[in-house]
């Protein structure tokens, strides 16, 4: 049972400290969700004029928003323990805790595509080995640590299966993808192959999880009860590990050449195409059958909640995939297709922005949950 603010025996409403108690993990996605306009924007293959200092000015957003939010999730644990233990032990909650790896690995990677045009290379690439390595740590550790909780401490029923049991095991696919943007910057030779395999492995730590969740899920949604209406927006969380692994894969060539010998740094140039192409496929397939059920929801009366973020990072990830793909395989279809997902993750991310800025001064978003 969720305790409000107001009941708290110490926490007066309208302090600070009773701001942040319902303050969950799931507001990262809001930092995913805005640095993935800078990482998919200069990903883009159209050279349009003042785009990249408009996505180095989101990239300054996305920090900012993740230091404050950083800040007030640390108030949440000091102050409001007991809240925090229950978010952990709820199987709605506890897997938002991906969001945390996520939105540090995005804004590190972010600082070193678009954020060195503002802070200069050598403070990009510290500050992206900061948030890699964190993001990574803690990535790893909640791909481990929440489906424990899940099998060990929550009590779950199979028509409960939601694409939100993705978020954990989806934290190493983003640190796979992000990784080899750092690979250039270490010293040649053992070091620039061991984080590229290191890389390499969290990619396939993610995709055999995601393996495993995604039929729980697909189950779910054949079989069980319709999602609640507010959970309908995060089906599109299943784009994240296919638009990520693809871009992952695409990634692992772009740096493989004169770091692995041969013939494995061709190997990846081969892997990211006959992976990348029927990946992205399935992710079109998906993106089609989500949309479809939001805009059943929309019918239904869906209103605005946090979960609307889910609209913004997945769709990034499949800009950043198209966008490796047209790289690796010449083919103009991949560049219209990530422009236009680009145009459409650009939309949803100015309306999850407007919303959430909106709920945050009427104070609704940060209210106890009915």
């Amino acid at each position: 049972m969720v305790t409000a603010a107001h009941s708290h025996p110490r926490v007066r409403p309208g302090t600070p400290r009773a701001a942040v108690r319902h303050l969950g993990p799931n507001w990262y996605a809001s930092v995913m969700g805005t640095a993935i306009i800078a990482n998919a924007g200069v990903a883009l293959p159209y050279d349009v004029p003042g785009l990249r200092t408009a996505c180095a000015a989101v990239w300054a957003l996305s920090l900012l928003m993740l230091t404050v939010l950083l800040l007030a999730r640390a108030a949440h644990w000091a102050h409001h323990r007991d809240q925090a233990r229950a978010h952990l032990l709820d199987p709605a909650v506890a897997p938002f805790y991906g969001c945390l790896s996520m939105a540090l690995l995005a804004v590190g990677g972010a600082t070193l595509l678009v954020g060195r045009d503002w802070i200069g290379i050598s403070a990009a690439v510290v500050l992206d080995t900061v948030l890699f390595t964190a993001g990574a740590a803690i990535g790893l550790v909640a791909a481990v640590a929440i489906p424990y909780l899940m099998v060990v401490r929550h009590k779950i029923t199979a028509d409960q299966a939601s694409p939100v049991w993705l978020l954990p095991v989806v934290a190493p696919m983003v640190a796979a993808a992000l990784g080899p943007l750092l690979v250039p910057h270490l010293p040649p030779g053992e070091a620039q192959r061991a984080l590229l395999y290191a890389c390499f492995a969290m990619f396939g730590i993610s995709l055999l999880a995601t393996l495993v969740m995604l039929p729980l899920i697909f189950a779910r949604l054949v079989t069980g009860p319709p999602l609640p209406l507010a959970l309908t927006p995060t089906v599109f969380l299943v784009l994240g590990p296919l638009g990520q692994s693809t871009t992952a894969a695409s990634k692992f060539a772009d740096v493989a050449q004169g770091v692995l010998p041969a013939p494995y740094d061709q190997g990846f140039a081969v892997f990211a195409v006959l992976y990348g192409v029927p990946v992205l496929g399935f992710a079109l397939l998906w993106l089609a059958l989500a949309t479809a059920m939001v805009v059943s929801a929309r019918r239904a009366g869906m209103g605005f909640a946090m979960t609307w973020w889910a609209f913004t990072f997945p769709v990034g990830t499949c800009v950043t995939g198209a966008a490796g793909l047209a790289r690796h395989t010449g083919l103009a279809a991949y560049d219209w297709l990530a422009a236009a997902l680009f145009a459409v993750l650009v939309t949803a991310w100015a309306v999850a922005l407007a919303q959430t800025a909106r709920g945050l001064l009427s104070g609704r978003l940060l209210a106890a949950p009915r």
